[in-house]
């Protein structure tokens, strides 16, 4: 079987190559192509490439005769693969209707940016609607893309995680006790919950907060935390290493969001053998086991976030406990192995091999 993955964000590259890894140690042989350099169109600002894209596509295609294409997001690189009748299978990470909501309702307050979001839209609407089957991440998004496309066929493909990567390292500097979050701000839906925050620190003024992360909305949040002395924004970090690093310092990993899916740095702060506690909403409860891996909060819940960590806070036993069937947990859910294989029974059923 030959399969191309193409991935679109340089970021998600890592992840890519290691699942394309995993799928050749099944004996698949795997082309990993960056979508853009294969197909471009509006509203890329490089326009010679428009008229370039479906000719650099077909010779992509005509050289490597693929029995499917992977793709990890909804572009003109996935219009031209569903237009060339070979199975597409589109991954989804994200609530997708939620963020056009939300981008609708905080960006589009001019002609410009509306019409943007609109033709993203018809782009992302036709890949959905034409792909052979749409690939979300966890058991709640599938119920997500259901409702919007009832007809359409779904697999979920569980984002594995690299433990051998995530390994105990040197700590970094940071005051204690220390809990820590790493997410960007480029959904206000998400990202909004982080302002309860302002009443977390004020119950737990000894307890430090560390947020790592950035994006269009972060100043909206630091413009309210950095007021407090025990609340700190440390920017992005080097990925793997500074995160890696960073979760090493921490005591607890608090993931507090409005909407998530299957973050992956609470896959991997469970890898650190961290304890964790999340927002219960989204997929965030099928990433870890609440009581034993960590605790869910009631979104919008400021005393379960206090009571929670101070519950850990105050136990080393129970946060050692917790952090090393967290460490278990997502090693055995979450290994690319088990996600490749899971994928290739997915997909099976519709190729045909040459």
């Amino acid at each position: 079987m030959k399969i191309i993955v193409a991935y679109g964000s340089l970021g998600k590259i890592f992840h890519m190559k290691e699942f394309s890894d995993e799928l050749e140690k099944l004996n698949v042989t795997v082309k990993l192509v960056h979508d853009s350099d294969y197909s471009r169109g509006f509203p890329s600002k490089r326009v010679l490439d428009w008229f370039e894209g479906d000719k650099k596509f077909k010779i992509l295609i005509s050289d490597f005769q693929p029995d499917a294409i992977f793709v990890d997001r909804q572009s003109h690189f996935a219009i031209h693969s569903i237009n060339s009748k070979i199975p597409t299978f589109v991954l989804l990470r994200g609530h997708y209707w939620q963020e056009y909501y939300w981008a609708m309702k905080t960006m589009g307050g001019n002609l410009k940016n509306r019409l943007l979001i609109w033709f993203r839209n018809r782009i992302t609407e036709k890949v959905f609607s034409e792909a052979t089957a749409i690939l979300p991440i966890c058991e709640y998004l599938e119920q997500v893309v259901k409702e919007h496309h009832p007809n359409q066929n779904t697999g979920i493909f569980f984002e594995g995680v690299n433990s051998e990567i995530w390994y105990h390292t040197k700590k970094i500097e940071l005051e204690h006790p220390a809990v820590g979050l790493v997410q960007d701000a480029n959904w206000w839906g998400k990202t909004k919950e982080l302002l309860i925050l302002e009443d977390v620190l004020k119950k737990m003024p000894n307890v430090k907060f560390y947020w790592v992360g950035d994006g269009l909305y972060r100043k909206k949040i630091t413009d309210r935390l950095q007021k407090y002395k025990n609340f700190r924004w440390l920017g992005r970090l080097d990925y793997p290493d500074g995160v890696r690093k960073f979760l090493e310092t921490i005591d607890v990993y608090a993931l507090i969001t409005g909407m998530d899916l299957a973050p992956l740095t609470l896959k991997e702060a469970q890898l650190m053998e961290k304890p964790v506690i999340a927002t219960d909403v989204g997929g965030d409860k099928e990433m870890m086991v609440d009581g034993k891996t960590g605790f869910l909060v009631r979104e919008g819940n400021v005393d379960d976030i206090v009571d929670k960590l101070t519950m850990i806070l105050s136990d080393k036993r129970l946060a050692v406990e917790l952090g090393t069937e967290g460490a278990n947990f997502i090693k055995e859910q979450f290994n690319w192995k088990k996600v490749a294989k899971n994928f290739l029974k997915i997909i099976e059923p519709y190729i045909t091999t040459k």
